[in-house]
Parts: C-alpha cells; structure tokens; sequence
C-alpha cells in the first residue's frame, strides 16, 4: 500500500502552533497523532509549550525521561533566556564593553549557529537587531499609526548602531562586546535549538529511535511514527484570522527515509517563520512587524511564511527568520545561492487586494534543495 497524507479532515491531529522569529510572527505546523503505542510528553518552556511523541524502549521510565528533558531544558534557559534576570545572556547584556562573561557549551553552540547564518545571510539574522525593534515599538501587533509616524532617521540610526554582532566576540569560553549597549536575544534560534537538544537526549541516554519533537512549533522527527509511517508534517496557508479549526494546509513535508545532507539517515528538522499575523497595509504595501536589520526598517514584501529544513532544527530556525527578514525576491534568491531547503508561502497574486483566505489566493514556492528533499514524498 502507497503511504497516504495525512487526512485534515479527520480528527487524529496533534495541532501545533509555531511562534518563532526576532519578533513574534507565527505559522501552523501539523504532524499525525500517534496510536496508543508512542507514548506522549508535554510541558511548559521557554515561554511556549513542547510536545513529544515517541516510541518508548522495553524497561525505560517515562518519568525519567520527562524529568531528563525538563531538566536540559531547564539548564538553557538559564542560559539563553532574556526573561530570567540571572541568566547568562542577561548577566552579558548588563556588562559593559571589553568585560568578558563566561560562557556554557549550549551558549557556544547557538552563538556559533547564530554566526554562521549572519554570514551566510548577509546580516538578515542579526541577534542583536532588539534596539531597532524597541525603537520602532514593535511586539506581538503592528499598527498603521507606527507607519504613519515612524521614527526619525536620526532615532534608527542610533538604534542601528548599537545592532553590531560582529562587536560581540568569542574567545575560547568567553564572549564580551566592544560597544557598550549590545545585547544579544537569541529568541530566533533558541527553541529550534531546545528541539535538538530535546533529541539528543531521547537518542543518546535513552536510545529511542522513533519520535516527534516540537517546540512552539519546531520539529525534529526520527524513524517511523505509530503508524510505521515516516513522519509528516503539514504547513498551513498563511490566513490571517484563521483559527485552528479553520486552517487550511497548503504543503505537506513527508521525512525521506534516504540519507541525505540535510537528512541524516531517516531524521528531519524543520522551522517556519512568518508574517502574515503582524503585519498591516500602508499606502499599497504590506508591511511586517520583522526588521531588516541591514536596512533599520520593517520588511515590505517578504514572503507571509517560510519554512526550512536544514541539518539541525537550531540551523533550520535561525534561516527560516533570516528569510523572512527579506523582500521575498532577495530571501529566495539567496536561499537558492545557499543551498538552503525552504519552501515559501507567498500570494499568488501580488496585486489582490482584501483578504487572501482562500488556498487559491496562495503560491508554494520550493527552492531546488526542497525539491529534492521532497520528492520521496511525491514519489511514495
């Protein structure tokens, strides 16, 4: 028997809200609910939830193994969170210039990914954008008024100046800043991060080979799920207003059972960013509460809703806000000169105007990478 999608209309979902990005932007992101057999975690995080669904070994504890993820999630966010006054990254964010902090392994990890995408992205992830954000007075809504009276040239330059990654430097164990004022929120990257970590303990202390994670909406997805099946995982259209009965998916990401680069065995890893709940329209344009961090100014154009599958969820994570954080032409050209595997969600029609709330209003655009990466579904 072929392997069949999964079925929206039924009623075996898990539904799985992302909110993810600099800022907060959100997409959906489905997976299949399992049968009795996988057992299921959940629990609170890094100011979401986590959902977990594995096949437990013969004589493990699922007690120990919820109290095994708690705790590693537990020792990030003393380490990464903006929100706990002791954590490290807010210990640094205090410090003045040329004064080093040290640094734990999680630390290091998530500043080398956060490294790695600013480079290769041109600086469209930048965690150190946050002044540009306070400056603009963007949180979880946009309003027209804010475009209406932006900031001064003079107000963003100022915030820009204080948005300088490359003045935030690593030695051995240690970071500081050159400048005093830089403070880094790794909000971008950190749950995708959590998702891995979360994986590497199922796998490396209690050798389980069969699960789903998702945090916030990340998801990293090993071997077969309840219904020996590869894992799938469902992006919904970028509608604003829809609620969770009402969504509706566009694309559906099926695991390739083959080994891959951005695949390693029978492993995915997956991130969606998107815009299309904060954003506004201002004299034609739309647009989003996501800062372009080269520019100092909100994005006009960016594609509603990006996904990525990369080698990692952290990777995957912080290239799914770098995307966003373009217009949609330059996010897909430089997807494409990276080699990154993305799929966009974008209108199908640039110059509707209302309310897209139908899927015909919308456009699935793949990168090659996803392509490839997704034709063992379209082949199944």
């Amino acid at each position: 028997m072929k392997h069949r999608a999964c079925d929206l209309k039924k009623n075996n979902l898990r539904k799985l809200t992302l909110v993810t990005g600099i800022t907060i932007s959100a997409s959906v992101l489905t997976a299949c609910q399992q049968t009795p057999d996988y057992n299921y975690l959940t629990g609170e995080t890094m100011g979401t939830s986590y959902h977990i669904s594995y096949q437990l070994p013969d004589g493990a504890d699922e007690t120990a193994i919820q109290a095994a993820v708690d705790e590693r999630l537990k020792q990030i966010n003393d380490s990464m969170s903006t929100y706990q006054e002791n954590a490290t990254i807010s210990k640094f964010n205090r410090l003045a210039k040329d004064t080093p902090i040290i640094i734990d392994a999680d630390f290091s990890h998530v500043l080398e990914v956060s490294r790695q995408v600013y480079k290769q992205s041109g600086g469209a992830f930048d965690p150190t954008v946050m002044p540009l954000i306070e400056t603009w007075g963007f949180g979880s809504t946009m309003t027209v008024e804010r475009l209406q009276s932006p900031p001064t040239a003079a107000e963003i330059a100022t915030a820009k100046a204080l948005v300088d990654f490359d003045g935030v430097v690593q030695k051995e164990n240690t970071i500081y800043k050159t400048k005093d004022g830089v403070a880094l929120d790794f909000s971008a990257v950190a749950k995708g991060y959590g998702v891995d970590v979360i994986a590497d303990v199922l796998k490396n202390k209690y050798q389980i080979r069969n699960y789903m994670v998702e945090i916030g909406g990340e998801v990293a997805t090993s071997g077969v799920s309840g219904q020996q099946q590869p894992w799938q995982i469902a992006i919904d259209a970028p509608i604003e207003g829809s609620t969770v009965s009402e969504r509706q998916t566009i694309a559906i990401i099926r695991q390739p059972m083959n080994s891959s680069k951005i695949n390693t065995g029978n492993q995915m890893h997956l991130a969606t960013s998107g815009n299309y709940r904060n954003s506004v329209v201002f004299a034609g344009k739309r647009y989003s509460h996501t800062i372009d961090p080269t520019t100092g100014e909100p994005i006009a154009g960016g594609a509603p809703s990006v996904t990525v599958a990369a080698e990692s969820v952290a990777l995957a994570d912080a290239w799914a806000t770098a995307l966003t954080a373009m217009p949609y032409a330059k996010a897909l050209a430089t997807a494409k000169a990276q080699n990154i595997a993305a799929v966009f969600i974008i209108l199908a029609d640039e110059s509707k105007s209302g309310a897209a709330d139908k899927l015909d209003d919308w456009q699935v655009v793949e990168t090659p990478a996803m392509q490839q990466l997704r034709a063992d579904k379209k082949s199944s």
